[in-house]
């Protein structure tokens, strides 16, 4: 997705279709739907980094298993406190369990596939 590229708040962006690859991290994702939720502060070019970086890192490593929520706080502000967010863009890993949080625009691959637990493919 381009940057610029509108994005309704609060829904979901799916990316379907079948698993190709046989590593590690792809065959614990396979079975299940990864559940990630974005909350940004309006679509602020952070954000925009935010969304492009972790939709390309879904691409790649959970290939169609993957489900983002983008929710602007400042639409929603009471989630802020609710989710216990503290800065933006935050990405929460919300399934599988456990939850994680991300902060920042995602743009360390390496450091966001640490932090939500996939292991990196190798060729």
């Amino acid at each position: 997705m381009h940057p610029d590229s509108p994005v309704e708040k609060d829904s979901p962006v799916e990316k379907d279709g079948p698993a190709e690859k046989d590593g590690p991290a792809e065959k614990d994702s396979q079975a299940e739907k990864w559940i990630l939720c974005l909350y940004v502060a309006g679509m602020t070019p952070a954000a925009k980094r935010a969304l492009s970086n972790i939709q390309a890192i879904c691409d790649e490593h959970l290939e169609g298993h993957c489900s983002i929520e983008v929710t602007d706080l400042l639409e929603k502000p009471a989630l802020a406190e609710d989710r216990q967010i503290f800065a933006v863009p935050t990405l929460v890993r919300e399934f599988p369990l456990p939850l994680r949080k991300i902060i920042g625009d995602l743009g360390n691959s390496g450091k966001v596939l640490e932090g939500l637990d996939l292991e990196p493919v190798l060729p």
